[in-house]
């Protein structure tokens, strides 16, 4: 029986639903029957694919870094390598039995975080001073030299660069774009190309590229650097196609917050962590997906656990204008209370 709504269109009450299908099924049993099939395979496969993440992310272990080199006096070039996530990762894969070459703005910290390694981790290590801002030609010819004939068995390109607050890019300072553009963007180009002919050479090698959510949702107020970040993912995904042959993996790790001068974070939560907890959950399972396995981005990464069933919940939905909106509705409000803080400031000086 129908029903009035607003006394001119008809609404159907649940027996008439069910009126239907019972007719669907006895006047059309094939079509009903494939209808229910393919309700069978939807819901399989969403089990399937929820089964897949879980275990990736919390039970399965990752490629050892042994494959590489690790213990097999190999190195790792690390840049960005004198704070937060970079100097965790500097610090683990020497733990794990790499020499280190960290690469870095400040040459003091370079050094300090050097001495720091060899005395922890009786490992050698390098370091070379570079402004990634800058095209300073030979600032990288000098890191290709210091580079060449060495047996580098991993890269890790940390080093980024993010807006100093939220805002529209008709706002954003015209030197604050070039740099996340030379930094997020150039020196991966330029890093990566130094070091990967010894890679292929020796068939052998990993290239971990961090990136981050804003890559993959796009995200207003940070216009630029979510473009980067988006490179980032787009570029890991060829370069593995073309390098697979010669058994080197690039991956590109994508990332939520964590506690960092980038991120200008200091306190973890769940969702947080801090650096050290988020690598060693990177180095544990490269080559795994993790909550990036069904999101269509190839040799994409999100292995901490709860980044991981973020990425996942993202691809379930399945709607990135949502998920926009609420990024963009996020950074106005962040940038409320960094301009209000900023005025608070203004007037104690």
């Amino acid at each position: 029986m129908c029903k009035l709504a607003n006394s001119t269109h008809p609404v159907m009450d649940v027996s008439q639903i069910k009126n239907m299908a019972f007719s669907l099924v006895r006047d059309q049993p094939y079509i009903a029957a494939f209808l229910l099939a393919l309700g069978f395979v939807r819901v399989g496969c969403t089990i399937y694919q929820t089964l897949s993440v879980l275990f990736q992310t919390f039970i399965l272990p990752g490629t050892s870094l042994t494959r590489f080199g690790a213990r097999k006096g190999a190195w790792a070039v690390v840049t960005g390598a004198t704070d937060g996530i970079g100097k965790e990762f500097a610090s683990q894969l020497a733990k794990s039995g790499f020499n280190i070459i960290l690469v870095a703005r400040n040459q003091d910290l370079l050094s300090q975080s050097a001495a720091e390694i060899e005395n922890k981790y009786k490992v050698s290590t390098a370091t070379h001073s570079i402004d990634f801002s800058k095209s300073d030609e030979g600032a990288y010819a000098r890191f290709s030299a210091l580079c060449e004939g060495r047996d580098i068995g991993v890269l890790v390109n940390n080093v980024g660069k993010s807006h100093a607050m939220p805002a529209y890019f008709v706002d954003t300072p015209q030197d604050e774009i070039t740099d996340i553009v030379a930094i997020n963007v150039n020196a991966t180009l330029r890093v990566t190309y130094a070091i990967l002919p010894g890679m292929v050479k020796r068939k052998r090698g990993l290239i971990l590229n961090i990136g981050s959510f804003a890559g993959s949702v796009p995200s207003p107020m940070l216009a630029t650097y979510s473009g980067t970040k988006a490179f980032l993912s787009t570029f890991t995904s060829a370069l593995a196609e073309e390098v697979a042959k010669d058994n080197i993996m690039v991956e590109h790790v994508n990332t939520y917050f964590v506690v960092s001068k980038l991120s200008k974070i200091r306190k973890p939560s769940m969702m947080i962590p801090q650096p050290g907890t988020f690598v060693r959950s990177v180095l544990s399972k490269v080559g795994l997906a993790c909550g990036a396995a069904y999101s269509g981005r190839p040799n994409t990464s999100t292995p901490f656990w709860s980044h991981s069933l973020l990425d996942y919940i993202i691809t379930l939905v399945g709607v990135p204008s949502l998920f926009i909106s609420y990024t963009h509705g996020l950074h106005k409000s962040i940038r409320k209370r960094a301009l209000n803080k900023a005025a608070r400031e203004a007037k104690q000086d």
